[in-house]
């Protein structure tokens, strides 16, 4: 084992305070940069699809569309643990820069897909998974860079800075893609490209190697088995959403259960290989360490309930509320993202105050009291109409996005707190791993319940609506009888459902004033919005009981602790009082 030193330069103590502020402003940009690219493309698909000239409604095209979206996801939950346990044998500096340069690259050539159709749409998606490891080295070695930079009285201001500024970047990431897509969409990607140089160089020059390294040979037995395993319980949660043979969802599909039986298979194999190799990819006896141990099952627990909520008032706003308050579907994709601000709002706000409190009184009160304030905004958003006051919706989701600001800060900085600093980097790896999978698991189960909400009544309702409005009776129950996901789908992504599913050549043919109706603003949101409903309270209960569980997880870590030792030894010190300096022990 070979143990390096901080390199703590010469003047002291002065530049030791500078340098953990260049540390954490660099660090919260490359998060920032990496999270806002995890959403960009959700406001900005239906523009990107009419660039490269492909109906992602069309039969067969909904892999692409689910693959843009979720690619990038997929890949930076799969390869934080590896990259993290790379940081911590070869320098979190080093792997940082990389993800720099990589995701730089990716976006650039993000940018210059010059082909139309599939083609166009391939090229997208393998340069998102280029874009996707970019981020994953970025966002795994952020919290360790910190962790060593700052002293433990003050890690969970730092964290909790750039914490918040990654989960708010998904929610900036709406905005700014309805802002830049109207004008081309190839900006949603450039943007990101001088950010990306700019970020690149500065770390480059200003970061500095402090951590704890050892040097140990890589577990490829390990790293391979944890991603196969990770990325085919992944697809197969993404094709369980689809449609199979005559059932609404693919749950049932021989494709879907195994890969989901071959994932846990290989997932079950992985953890059995890391307790008997030397040198293993993660150590599992971190998770004997309890404060280690909690904080990650509540950090899934609340991505869990809040990963899904962003497709669940997405859909909410695009596909009914905006088009009854008068906004044209093309425009529903920017206003949805511009309504959504008090969520941001409330995660900017709660984040940094919330990690400073946490540095001098722990982590325990302020990430139980959130995700108790996270669940009873889920009450209160189960409460309202569909057709809902908007200051009333605005002030929920500015509580919610308080409430999880609350507790992210200071659980992320507890969670690293209690790891040895020779692991910090693969113990935040698998935490990112748990956030970013029960992202993709959220999107899988809120989708799940939403068409099981809708199945149950959306087919007579379609049909009888068409039909009252003069479409033909072939047509109309043609229409009825797809599946559930495609009207979700047409909803989130800001078109008007009925011209995509009964077609424009039927539509030609009906009087004035049916067409009118049919393709106006208030006919597919009064349609809808019953069986919505009954699945929006479905999905919201469950993630009520997703925060409950996680506030009493976060309550179960213990009190205040930071590691002074080693994961086998587990030597640990409850902290009472602000710690001081580590040049003062």
């Amino acid at each position: 084992m070979r143990a390096e030193s901080p390199a703590l330069g010469a003047p002291g103590r002065a530049r030791r305070v500078d340098y953990k502020w260049v540390a954490l402003s660099n660090t919260t940009v490359g998060v920032l940069l990496a999270t806002i690219d995890a959403s960009i493309m959700l406001i900005a698909m239906p523009v990107i699809f009419r660039g490269i000239r492909l109906n992602p409604l069309a039969p067969g095209n909904s892999f692409y569309l689910l693959w843009m979206i979720l690619s990038y996801l997929i890949v930076s939950s799969v390869l934080v643990v590896s990259l993290g346990r790379l940081g911590d044998i070869f320098g979190r500096v080093r792997m940082y820069n990389l993800g720099f340069v990589i995701y730089t690259a990716a976006s650039l050539l993000l940018t210059i897909d010059w082909m139309t159709g599939t083609s166009g749409a391939l090229w997208l998606i393998i340069f998102r998974i280029a874009q996707g490891v970019g981020a994953a080295f970025l966002t795994a070695n952020s919290a360790a860079i910190l962790t060593d930079a700052f002293p433990p009285n003050q890690r969970g201001l730092a964290l909790g800075i750039n914490n918040v500024a990654g989960i708010s970047g998904m929610f900036v990431g709406l905005v700014l893609g309805g802002l830049l897509a109207p004008i081309n969409w190839r900006l949603v990607f450039l943007v990101s490209v001088p950010f990306g140089l700019f970020g690149s160089v500065w770390a480059y020059l200003k970061l500095e190697e402090r951590g704890v390294r050892h040097r140990a040979p890589i577990d490829w037995l390990g790293n391979i088995t944890f991603a196969v395993g990770l990325i085919l319980v992944m697809i197969g949660i993404t094709y369980g959403i689809q449609p199979y043979g005559g059932s609404a969802m693919g749950w049932g599909s021989p494709g879907v259960l195994t890969a989901l039986g071959s994932g846990v298979l290989l997932l079950a194999a992985f953890a059995f290989i890391e307790t008997r190799v030397p040198n293993p990819m993660f150590r599992l006896p971190l998770f004997r360490l309890r404060a280690y141990t909690f904080g990650v099952l509540s950090s899934f627990l609340s991505a869990v309930a809040r990963g899904g909520l962003m497709f669940m008032l997405i859909i909410w706003l695009q596909g009914i509320w905006l088009p009854e308050h008068g906004y044209s579907f093309t425009d529903t994709p920017l206003w949805a993202g511009i309504y959504m601000l008090p969520l941001s709002a409330g995660f900017l706000l709660a984040g940094p105050i919330s990690g400073y409190l946490s540095d001098r009184f722990g982590a325990r009160p302020f990430a139980t009291g959130g995700m108790i304030g996270a669940a009873l905004s889920f009450v209160l958003l189960t409460l309202l109409p569909v057709d809902f006051p908007y200051p009333v919706f605005a002030a929920i989701l500015l509580l919610n996005g308080l409430s999880m600001g609350a507790f992210a800060s200071p659980n992320r900085a507890g969670v690293m707190n209690s790891l040895p600093p020779e692991h910090r980097g693969a113990g935040a790896g698998m935490n990112q791993t748990f956030q970013n999978s029960a992202q993709v698991l959220s999107i899988g189960i809120f989708f799940s319940l939403m068409i099981a909400g809708l199945s149950a009544t959306l087919r007579t309702t379609m049909t009888r609506g068409l039909e009252m409005h003069g479409v033909p009776v072939l047509v109309a129950e043609h229409v009825g009888r797809l599946p559930p996901v495609s009207i979700l789908f047409a909803a989130f992504l800001g078109y008007n459902p009925i011209q995509q599913l009964v077609g424009p050549h039927v539509l030609a043919r009906l009087p004035v004033a049916d067409l009118a109706a049919l393709t106006g603003r208030r006919f597919f949101p009064h349609l809808i919005a019953p069986p919505f409903q009954s699945g929006l309270h479905t999905a919201f209960a469950f993630a009520i009981v997703a925060c409950l569980v996680a506030a009493a997880a976060s309550w179960s870590r213990g009190g205040r602790y930071v590691n002074t030792g080693d994961a086998e030894g587990q030597r640990l010190e409850p902290q009472t009082q602000p710690m001081p300096e580590p040049t003062r022990r």
